[in-house]
């Protein structure tokens, strides 16, 4: 019996590959026979590049950027030097995590931290990059990553404006004649579809996870429509609204091209090859719920599995509303933890507990 498991992070708990193996570990405890291969899923967010990074064998570039918060922090991105790619996760320098949750301040929160990677990967020499944009602490649309590659955003009597959302309620001019970047290849690996703007944009719908009250959330709106306007630039375009607008950022000034960030994670690992040569399937996430089945992760590991008739399992932290979806999407079944826990140590154990005894009841029946 051939085993794929693909499984995305449980945020806050075990990174893609903890988890896999953990899963490996449990299914082998039952079918010591079993061939089990764990490749990472990811979808562009926290931890992707550290998920591919062994199918990349690039180098690895570490140095100090501006924190979301303006303090310093040491962050990396991988470099292939033959290709002359490089990957870079904005979390690693603008990230939720970097700062504490009394912490989070959307208002001032600045993407330049990941603007400086994007220099720096530019002056060692990448003409392609392939930005992971998930997991930001930021909602200024990627305005301090622009200004960090040379762009000048000034107020109505020529002053720079201040970095973060809170800046952009000045802005009444944005030069781009020092801006570098613009003749890159890049592609952004994302998978949320909101705009940047309106009830369904970057402000409303991610802001509170950032800090934001409802008020807050409303005033970025504004400052963020300002933006666009003073840019030019559709404010309610699809895809635009992701890591609080850096999508925005990429695609309109320096002519980035939205991928799925699952689709990328999962060719660059050679998924769907590996699917196809096996007899089941294990995927899963911190929490399945309605929103898997609108296309996370998890759901491009289903429509692999399905594509070559393979059956799909589901392990999961926590069920969330809606989960009977990825049931009708395809799933056979989706077993959550045997014990829900945010300790790395105890969930990987509950994981190695809960994939046994799936394996146990249901996977020797699977011929």
């Amino acid at each position: 019996m051939k085993v794929i498991v693909a499984m995305d992070s449980f945020k806050g708990s075990l990174t893609s590959l903890e988890a896999g193996n953990a899963v490996r570990e449990g299914i082998l405890a039952s079918c010591p026979s079993a061939e089990v291969t764990v490749i990472p899923l990811a979808d562009g967010g926290e931890g992707t590049v550290d998920a591919i990074a062994p199918y990349i064998h690039g180098i690895s570039r570490t140095l100090a950027v501006t924190g979301p918060l303006n303090s310093p922090v040491e962050a990396d991105y991988i470099f292939d030097p033959v290709s002359k790619t490089a990957y870079i996760e904005m979390a690693k320098a603008s990230g939720l995590t970097l700062i504490k949750p009394e912490e989070r301040d959307p208002y001032h929160a600045t993407t330049y931290g990941t603007g400086e990677l994007i220099k720096d990967a530019v002056r060692y020499g990448a003409n392609k990059l392939v930005i992971c944009i998930g997991g930001s602490a930021t909602n200024d649309g990627g305005a301090g990553m622009l200004q960090a590659l040379g762009a000048k955003f000034t107020d109505k009597d020529g002053k720079d404006i201040c970095y973060g959302s809170i800046g952009l309620k000045d802005l009444a001019k944005i030069s781009l004649s020092g801006l570098i970047g613009k003749d890159l290849d890049i592609t952004v690996a994302s998978d949320v579809t909101n705009p940047l703007c309106g009830p369904d944009g970057a402000s409303h719908v991610y802001g509170p996870q950032k800090g934001a009250s409802y008020e807050a959330a409303c005033k970025m709106d504004g400052w963020l429509l300002n933006y666009a306007k003073t840019a030019g630039f559709d404010p309610y375009e699809k895809g635009t609204g992701a890591a609080g607008g850096m999508s925005f950022a990429l695609k309109n000034f320096l002519g980035a091209t939205i991928r799925s960030g699952a689709d990328i994670v999962t060719e660059i690992t050679g998924a769907e090859s590996l699917i196809k040569d096996c007899d089941i399937v294990i995927t899963g996430e911190g929490r399945m719920d309605s929103q898997t089945a609108n296309g996370k992760a998890p759901y491009k590991i289903l429509h692999l599995g399905k594509k070559y008739g393979r059956r799909v399992f589901g392990i999961t932290g926590i069920l969330g509303d809606g989960y009977e979806e990825c049931i009708s999407a395809g799933f056979e079944r989706i077993t959550p933890l045997i014990t829900p826990t945010m300790d790395t140590t105890k969930a990987i154990q509950s994981v190695i507990e809960t994939a046994r005894s799936l394996s146990e009841n249901y996977l020797k029946e699977v011929p």
